[in-house]
């Protein structure tokens, strides 16, 4: 596993302060290195001379450890431990229902207390705002009042792909990591809401979880965002308890949490312990300024954008992930290669997979398999034959149901980095 993190924090370096200077991160960072030092047993040679964003090999799993990073977590890429954000390498999205232990993590606070001791005696949910009957409901409530549901639902960061813009923005570095598609259940929101009389003056809802914000000041959301009220009452969108099977994991959300498929995962709240509906748009913690937005018309890379002239991200493009074979594999000339893959739309369908040997000159169509369920991702396959000795690159290409494909390469530029959905491609040397 390669952990990456940009300064070291959690446990070993105390609170971050956002106002250091470059010579306390240094002091900082050789602390750390000798806490991993002394965890090995023996000195790290240069190891002022090591990439910032960089660990030792050799001490990757114990520098995991010592940051905080859940053992199930160890086969993620770190991007940070404060809060933390990890990613999902390719090759081990290959499952058909990603496990819990590769499923990505994108968080903006503290996980809460309560997650870590699965407890959720005396949580309720609150829900408020316009509507006729205000309510807190335990989860043993939500369980006995309200039908049941269980659908597989892909779920992927907006700033999956950050990395692949030129110039590059600032925040998490995500490559193709952060998605997966796991298996929820829960109960619609549509039903809660109905059962508590929406008003006809909703317009959104707006979540709020028990995340404690970075600084621990209480009176800070860490995030709180949300969607219309169409998307609200869509039966598709889900309060969720379970995934994959068992209670939501401490890092995904225990014991509740908002699942808002096709749309970026940052509308689907963890840890909630309130929905807001409101008669405007929600203006909670990261829902306004450039926070989940794109320019309302192109522009060009490097651009200032105003606020004004950004809008909301709503629907996911529709994107696809090579998950065999792992980049860089060789294979032999004229023998069958069997390529493998994912496929997932924001429309919650995709139409066709196509995938090139040659750069985009000829194509060639993929057995694609009908999704268990809308929103679900799909699986596709495809052999290929390599004519001749060389170097090639296997580049995936989805089309969804509404006609729209992934582009070649990076789409067009936004100060956030957002909604990278350019082909996946992957080296194959044939001999």
């Amino acid at each position: 596993m390669k952990t990456q993190m940009a300064t070291p924090t959690g446990p070993l370096a105390g609170t971050r302060d956002p106002g250091s200077d470059s010579l306390a991160r240094t002091v900082q960072r050789r602390d750390f290195f000798k806490s991993l030092a002394a965890a090995l047993g023996t000195p790290i040679v240069f190891s002022d001379r090591l990439p910032p964003s960089d660990f030792p090999a050799a001490l990757a799993q114990e520098a995991a450890r010592l940051v905080g990073v859940p053992d199930s977590k160890r086969q993620l890429t770190i991007l940070s431990d404060r809060p933390l954000n990890a990613e999902t390498p390719a090759h081990l999205l290959d499952d058909d229902i990603t496990p819990n232990h590769l499923h990505f993590v994108r968080n903006n606070g503290h996980i809460p207390e309560r997650a870590f001791r699965r407890d959720h005696t005396g949580w309720q949910l609150q829900i408020d705002g316009e509507i006729q009957r205000p309510r807190n409901w335990s989860l043993e409530a939500l369980k006995r009042e309200f039908e049941q549901q269980e659908a597989q639902i892909t779920i992927e960061c907006a700033g999956n792909g950050r990395a692949g813009y030129h110039p590059n923005v600032s925040g998490n570095q995500w490559t193709l990591g952060a998605v997966g598609c796991a298996r929820y259940r829960g109960t619609r929101l549509a039903d809660v809401l109905n059962a508590s009389g929406t008003k006809d003056s909703a317009v959104y809802i707006g979540y709020y979880g028990e995340d404690p914000h970075l600084s621990r000041n209480p009176k800070r959301d860490s995030i709180s965002r949300g969607v219309p009220i169409e998307k609200a009452l869509d039966p598709h969108t889900l309060l969720a308890w379970e995934m994959n099977g068992q209670p939501l994991p401490a890092e995904h959300g225990f014991p509740l949490r908002l699942i808002c498929p096709g749309w970026p995962g940052s509308t689907c709240g963890k840890w909630l312990r309130r929905i807001w509906v409101r008669a405007r748009v929600h203006d909670g913690t990261k829902m306004t300024g450039s926070s989940y937005h794109v320019p309302k018309y192109p522009v060009a890379p490097g651009a200032t954008v105003p606020n004004e002239d950004m809008e909301i991200i709503t629907l996911m493009p529709v994107k696809s992930l090579i998950t065999r074979p792992k980049t860089g594999i060789t294979t032999a000339v004229d023998q069958p290669l069997k390529i493998r893959g994912k496929a997932w739309s924001g429309t919650g369908r995709v139409q066709r997979v196509d995938v090139t040997f040659d750069f985009g000159s000829t194509w060639q169509t993929t057995n694609l398999a009908e999704a268990p369920n809308r929103y679900a991702w799909q699986h596709w396959t495809v052999r290929l034959k390599f004519p001749k000795r060389g170097y090639y690159e296997v580049w995936a290409r989805a089309t969804d149901d509404q006609g729209r494909a992934q582009p070649m390469i990076v789409p067009g530029w936004n100060p956030k980095g957002y909604l990278n959905n350019a082909m996946h491609r992957v080296a194959v040397r044939a001999s």
